[in-house]
């Protein structure tokens, strides 16, 4: 089986799926595609994904894209360790978790539209970042609320997809210089889930070319 993930190591949804593969124990070839140097609007790119974004993850000639989708294509096809529960109501919540970064913060605060907020839009880089924290705080307030109490991760004992999804956004928040002492609960999982080695492996520190 070739796996190969078309990668950027600062893309937050590159940074998810770079986790789930490490923790499922998943072996892939990257593929590194520049979102600064317009990579992923190559024609041979767009020819293969028509979004021209990353992640795309290509396994023997099939390919995927969007990280959620693609994270929950490898549970199902990898059952071990399960990211997503199979019980209906604990899927809702575990999807309902990952959601509130997956659409609610990243979407608005992804790089695209933070070079449009400068470029097309005028704002200066305080007022992006201003427009970023604001979005991440709003999120992190209702995921701080969302988070089990008794656990160590936010829905359980391992680490599972709102897990997958929290950690790349902690760090576009520290990126922006996001105030975090009101969530305790988001920045002790955060540290928890990074001090395990899927984790560890997926940083962009741990993949960032020479």
């Amino acid at each position: 089986m070739t796996v190969r993930l078309y990668d950027y190591w600062r893309s937050s949804a590159a940074y998810r799926v770079r986790i789930a593969l490490n923790l499922k124990g998943i072996a892939y070839e990257a593929v590194p595609t520049s979102l600064l140097d317009g990579a992923q609007k190559a024609p041979d790119y767009v020819a293969m994904n028509p979004q021209g974004l990353v992640p795309m993850l290509e396994v023997d000639g099939l390919r995927l894209t969007q990280s959620l989708a693609i994270i929950d294509w490898l549970d199902v096809t990898y059952a071990e360790p399960r990211l997503i529960p199979a019980e209906p109501a604990a899927r809702a919540a575990e999807l309902a978790k990952a959601l509130v970064i997956a659409a609610d913060i990243h979407p608005i605060n992804n790089l695209r539209i933070l070079k449009y907020l400068k470029k097309e839009l005028g704002h200066e880089q305080a007022e992006i970042d201003q427009w970023a924290r604001h979005w991440i705080i709003e999120g992190f307030a209702a995921l701080e609320a969302m988070a089990d109490p008794a656990a160590p991760f936010l829905s359980g004992d391992a680490p599972g997809l709102a897990d997958i999804f929290l950690v790349p956004q902690m760090a576009n928040a520290h990126r922006v210089a996001t105030p975090l002492e009101a969530f305790p609960k988001l920045v002790a999982i955060d540290a928890r889930a990074r001090a395990l080695e899927p984790f560890a492996r997926a940083h962009p520190d741990a993949v960032k070319p020479d």
